[in-house]
């Protein structure tokens, strides 16, 4: 590599260095004629001499190589040079690094050491890289600027002191050079002017070395971070990638050991995902060190574990291993979430520093998008497997072909339907699978090609080599990639040989005429769709049976359920099933309406009033109450007849689903009776008395939904002071504590059974003792279902 200064600059360097050499002869510092000794004579022309041989060196040096040797040597010299022209016993050279603010030095005496390193504003050198000025100090003991801890560390005596500081060419100090114990008793001003003058050549080959390390390292942390990202570009398995990258972190940071922690959301811990030299370790998310980086998005550089608070010693004592030093560092995906933290001990030599940190940066950039990478690689494999799931557990057969006919893919039900098995079917063009009598389903599928649209054909037969024939409805979708391109077709067969069985089972489950709408519209099986979705159930229904007898009970129920059925067919509801005390029930299946949710809506407000006029019977027969709670959501739902050959459901499932039924349990946590999401809110068109309740994360699901509660007309709810309650809401997203608890306690003298305000004026005075981290969004997670 080429040096900092080129060829005509160190050749000029040495014309001013004889010009200098021959001043200092024959004059002191302010320009007047000097008589020298002898002696004084001879050691100047010596260390000029050797320092102008340094220079010729510098020059030799821009034609070879090894760079960085030759200047270590060097500099050995010029220091080994200042040393003997100043008759001393040794000498230090400082150079300062700016990213860490300290000086630091390798070289003493002439010979290379460990690396020494103080603040750049302490002891006797600090000084004068702070101030720019010289010092001669004849008593080291007696200057306040001196530390005497130095020798009582080293076992030296320090009694004499003379420091310079170091300028580059632009004037800008450097670094400093000390000069200890003169062996004439004291240092000069003489002996000063000689050090200036030799430093301000000496910062040549500082400033080379400087630069040369500078450029190899950056060399080499690239290189290495070359050598993970390939690694990241080759490998799909998570923990080999990761334990790549946390071995090559410790070997680039030069520690003992590296962990990565991962942080887990459904215990609010953290766990090693990779722990170096351990086995799997858990902590909270908010404990010791890991912990406060996690929680704060901080790094933290530790040089002293045991003398940082935040170190628990105990795991050392269990162990066995000593902790010196940390680096600790958050581990931060491409959209700013912190996903762990990467933690490195014991650092090489000392403490850790900004280079450090930068290579960490690096690498745990690198482990992020490993660690994001692999989750969109499990996501694609779960979402497959997910489908395989659906498709086995489908009733109905499914054969799903390329562009050019080919069959790629065939379900179990298909496979019995076809009487084959998959090497007669996979990979074969489906006119050579359906070629005798079989010319409806090519012109229904020709019919899909060309428009692109789905094409049902209801009770239609389809004729098998053997000449066996089998009754069917297809349907014949278009399949499409993420860019809507046609990628291929899916078939889905009903097989209805046996009877015509859709009709009759679906009419026990929903109304005779959502039943005849299904098969005349022809929407089948395995269709993704939107729906709403409601979930109800009866409050402390468990230990109201064991109350009351089981007789009783299943007497109650059948009570319940005419009452509850009846509401949901006048409202168009499709009753899915009865889990228990609990129904769910489906509005928009088979076929989505406009007011669907609208229906759902008002099913949950007559089902309360159906409700009342129940308990009144009850009560008049001397018999106890009923409750219910009940959770609205819409959203995607997979809607198919699922099962086995011998009893299918036509019901949905999904993640809307879930939702629903979390809702209908967060009842219990608000003390409500009807909530709705936000989804559910977006689609209504009817005007209903509603008020925002919360911004809640469900248990099962990461994103965060608004709970709207439907308000009962009478009873408790009647009362409800929506207007206090929602301003006391928007100032506690605020976080404007005080005034928010002034809300809710109005909204709680309005009401003194509102159990959600009694709730949030619960938390402002949390709040306001605890305040949330800096990245709180409002949201209020539900651990329970």
């Amino acid at each position: 590599m080429s040096m900092i200064y080129n060829e005509s600059q160190i050749e000029g360097e040495m014309r001013l260095l004889e010009q200098i050499f021959e001043n200092r002869l024959t004059k002191n510092n302010a320009g007047v004629s000097q008589n020298l000794s002898t002696d004084k004579r001879a050691k100047i022309v010596d260390a000029f001499g050797e320092l102008r041989q340094r220079l010729s060196s510098l020059l030799e040096m821009n034609h070879t190589s090894d760079g960085g040797s030759s200047l270590d040597s060097i500099l050995c010299r010029l220091m080994a040079a200042i040393t003997s022209a100043l008759d001393a016993d040794r000498s230090t050279l400082f150079l300062y690094d700016q990213e860490t603010d300290e000086l630091f030095s390798r070289i003493v005496q002439g010979e290379l050491i460990d690396e020494i390193r103080v603040p750049s504003a302490s002891g006797v050198a600090g000084s004068v890289f702070t101030t720019g000025k010289s010092v001669i100090i004849s008593d080291a003991y007696s200057d306040d600027r001196f530390n005497p801890q130095v020798d009582k560390a080293t076992g030296y005596k320090t009694e004499t002191i003379l420091c310079a500081p170091v300028r580059n060419w632009d004037s800008q100090i450097i670094g400093v050079t000390e000069v200890l114990n003169s062996r004439n008793a004291s240092f000069t001003k003489e002996d000063l002017a000689i050090l200036e003058a030799l430093t301000a050549h000496a910062a040549a080959a500082l400033e080379s070395t400087q630069l040369y390390e500078s450029v190899k390292n950056a060399r080499n942390d690239e290189a290495q971070l070359l050598g993970v990202t390939a690694e990241l570009a080759s490998e799909l398995k998570l923990d080999v990638l990761l334990d790549k990258i946390m071995s090559t972190t410790t070997i680039v940071l030069e520690a003992d050991r590296s962990t990565l922690f991962l942080y887990d959301v459904s215990t609010h811990e953290l766990w090693s995902k990779v722990a170096e030299g351990t086995s799997e370790i858990r902590i909270p998310a908010t404990a010791g060190i890991a912990g406060s980086v996690f929680s704060s998005g901080e790094t933290i550089n530790i040089p002293d574990a045991y003398a940082d608070s935040r170190f628990n010693p105990a795991v050392d004592k269990a162990t066995g291993y000593r902790t010196r030093s940390i680096l600790c560092m958050p581990l931060v995906t491409n959209e700013g979430k912190t996903i762990g933290v990467t933690q490195v001990l014991n650092k090489v030599g000392g403490p850790f520093g900004r280079r450090d940190e930068k290579r960490l940066a690096a690498l745990g950039a690198q482990a992020a998008i490993a660690l994001e990478n692999a989750r969109l690689f499990e996501d694609v494999l779960n979402a497959r497997n997910y489908s395989e799931s659906i498709l086995k557990c489908l009733s109905n057969g499914v054969i799903t072909l390329d562009s050019s006919h080919r069959i790629i893919k065939v379900n179990s039900a298909a496979l019995r339907l076809f009487k084959a098995d998959e090497s007669q079917l996979i990979d074969r063009m489906v006119e050579h699978v359906l070629s005798n009598g079989n010319e409806w389903v090519f012109e229904s599928l020709s019919r899909v090609e060309s428009s692109g649209l789905g094409d049902l054909t209801l009770d239609a037969d389809i004729a098998f080599a053997e000449g066996e024939t089998t009754s069917v409805n297809l349907n014949i979708e278009c399949l499409y990639d993420v860019k809507e391109q046609p990628i291929g077709f899916m078939f889905v067969f009903e097989d209805i040989t046996t009877e015509k069985r859709v009709k009759s089972t679906m009419a026990k489950y929903m109304d005779r005429e959502l039943a005849d709408r299904l098969l005349e519209g022809g929407e089948l099986a395995g269709t993704v769709q939107q729906a709403t979705v409601l979930f109800s159930d009866i409050r402390n229904f468990t230990n109201l049976s064991e109350a009351i007898g089981a007789r009783d009970t299943v007497s109650m129920l059948n009570d319940y359920f005419s009452e509850m059925v009846e509401v949901i067919s006048t409202c168009g509801g499709m009753l899915d099933k009865y889990i228990g005390d609990a129904i769910m029930v489906v509005f928009g299946t088979p076929f989505a309406g406009p007011d669907d949710a609208d229906n759902a809506v008002k099913a949950t407000i007559e089902m309360m009033q159906k409700l009342d006029i129940l308990n009144r019977g009850r009560a008049l027969r001397g018999l106890c109450s009923l409750d219910i709670r009940l959770g609205v959501n819409t959203g995607e739902v997979i809607a198919g007849n699922i099962g086995s050959p011998k009893r299918v459901d036509y019901t949905v499932i999904g993640d809307s689903v879930n939702l629903a039924s979390r809702l209908e349990g967060a009842n219990k946590f608000y003390g409500t009776s009807i909530l709705i999401s936000e989804y559910t809110r977006r689609e209504l068109e009817g005007d209903y008395p509603l008020r925002e309740l919360d911004l809640l994360r469900v248990k099962g699901r990461d994103e965060p939904v608004a709970v709207y509660q439907v308000l009962e007309l009478e009873g408790k709810d009647r009362y409800v002071d929506v207007g206090e309650f929602s301003a006391g809401l928007e100032l506690y997203r605020e976080q404007v504590w005080e005034e928010a608890a002034k809300r809710f306690s109005n909204a709680l003298n309005a009401n003194g059974e509102d159990r959600p305000s009694r709730l949030f004026l619960d938390r402002c005075d949390y709040y306001k003792a605890n305040p949330p981290q800096k990245d709180w969004d409002g949201v209020w997670t539900l651990t329970e279902k």
